[in-house]
């Protein structure tokens, strides 16, 4: 006889459970930066002349974590809990193959009216399947 319980989550059902979950933690979201792939039509352009703008793209649910620095360095060091969801979401979006090369293509987060460098990017896996980021980013 059984108990009842089962783990045998699926990936979406895992997905969505980790998304509750950082809604839960007081989810909040933040802007992804990316740089814009199209060049303006322009001979300057192709000589670098021209700034080529950014892409600004939101993400939620998040968790955003205060990390603790040493005296002499950042300023400020987050630790930003990104759903996988809203990340797989944005993979064919923005051309991108994986997670992984997503966050290495971003220019950096935006959050709380400032933009933060990312330091390092640490998918969190159960069963196999990715359910979030775990981001490092440093102002």
């Amino acid at each position: 006889m059984g108990s009842g319980l089962s783990f045998g989550f699926g990936g979406v059902a895992l997905q969505r459970t980790a998304d509750a979950m950082l809604r839960a933690l007081g989810g909040s979201s933040v802007v992804l930066v990316f740089p814009l792939a199209v060049m303006p039509d322009d001979p300057s352009a192709q000589l670098g002349l021209v700034d080529p703008g950014v892409q600004q793209v939101p993400f939620a649910p998040v968790v955003v974590r205060n990390l603790t620095t040493t005296s002499n360095g950042p300023r400020r060091r987050l630790e930003f809990l990104i759903s996988s969801t809203c990340v797989a979401a944005q993979l064919p979006i923005m051309n991108m193959a994986s997670g992984d090369a997503l966050f290495e293509y971003a220019l950096g987060i935006l959050f709380d009216n400032q933009m933060f460098h990312i330091e390092s990017v640490v998918p969190e896996y159960f069963g196999g399947t990715a359910y979030l980021y775990r981001v490092t980013a440093v102002e």
